[in-house]
């Protein structure tokens, strides 16, 4: 045989094998596919409670739903983002300097004190803790601006302490804010306080604006739990034409704290004068009715991802 025919062959008995070592079987790995969204990683429930108008109930409502809800056997944490501090001082919190949400959020940096450690026990045998706000908070709000990935310090903030509450309530300062756009983007859904009167209508109709450029830019999953009218005098024309109002505009509005005493209705002997206003920060009956709402959303409403 001469040397090509041997190098023919000498080819047909190498290449199959060749072959078989250049194309070895392997199993592709699974892929794993992404979260749509932060708020399919928590269990977490967080309500902000939120309204760039001042003086219109934000702080009483936080304190009252949050202590309604304890009573009930949640895990609530009540976390104050104003920089007055009005939630923190309510819950008889005299200072926070140092172990507060500043030191938390950090400012253009990441904070250096976790969440966890600035935790303060509200009520003795309630499961209610409070996340203190301070004046150093403002300053840290200034730094966020030049902040990467700033709209969501806040949602990993609570991350850290998801397994340890069942629901988060976030008293917003009365601002458009760094830190009332990381409280909208952090939560599931908003509670919006409102009294009625002209002046705060006007200023509902641009909060409401802003929350709706929020849902489309930042959190695509937030919902509206309703507008609650937190001081209401039937007796007075111009609150029955604010809240007549917000109907006639098909607005959110609960009835919280809005119906009219059984007297009104001819069921009563007592004089319709006597009647006091409705204020939700004082009306026990007020707040079990929210209380109710917000409990019926926290057990039919399951957390994003959730089977």
């Amino acid at each position: 045989m001469d040397a090509e025919a041997l190098r023919g062959v000498r080819e047909e008995e190498t290449q199959p094998r060749a072959r078989e070592k250049r194309e070895p079987t392997v199993q592709p790995a699974p892929r794993r596919l992404p979260a749509r969204d932060w708020n399919e990683l928590l269990t977490l429930r967080t309500i902000a409670v939120a309204n760039h108008k001042s003086g219109v109930g934000k702080t009483a409502t936080v304190h009252a739903l949050g202590a309604a809800l304890a009573e009930r056997g949640r895990r609530v944490l009540l976390v104050d983002l104003d920089p007055q501090a009005t939630l923190t001082a309510f819950c008889g919190v005299e200072s926070a300097a140092g172990m507060s949400m500043a030191e938390v959020f950090g400012g253009a940096l990441p904070g250096v004190v976790p969440l966890w450690d600035t935790l303060r026990e509200i009520v003795p045998g309630l499961y209610l803790f409070l996340a203190p706000s301070d004046l150093a908070l403002a300053a840290a709000e200034l730094g966020l601006i030049s902040r990467m990935g700033r709209e969501d310090v806040l949602r990993k903030i609570l991350s850290t302490v998801a397994d340890d509450f069942d629901v988060a309530i976030l008293d917003c300062p009365s601002s458009l804010g760094p830190l009332s756009v990381n409280a909208l983007t952090a939560a599931q859904a908003v509670l919006v306080p409102t009294q009625p009167h002209i002046p705060d209508l006007r200023a509902l109709w641009f909060f409401l604006a802003t929350l709706e450029q929020i849902k489309h830019e930042l959190n695509r999953n937030i919902e509206t739990l309703g507008i609650l009218v937190t001081q209401y005098d039937w007796r007075l024309p111009h609150h029955r034409a604010a809240v007549d109002a917000m109907h006639a505009a098909r607005l959110p509005v609960l009835q919280v704290g809005l119906g009219q005493p059984a007297s009104s209705a001819g069921g009563g002997t007592g004089s319709l004068s006597d009647q006091p206003p409705t204020h939700l920060a004082t009306n026990r009956e007020a707040q079990a009715e929210l209380a109710d709402m917000v409990e019926r959303w926290l057990d039919f409403e399951k957390p994003l991802g959730s089977a």
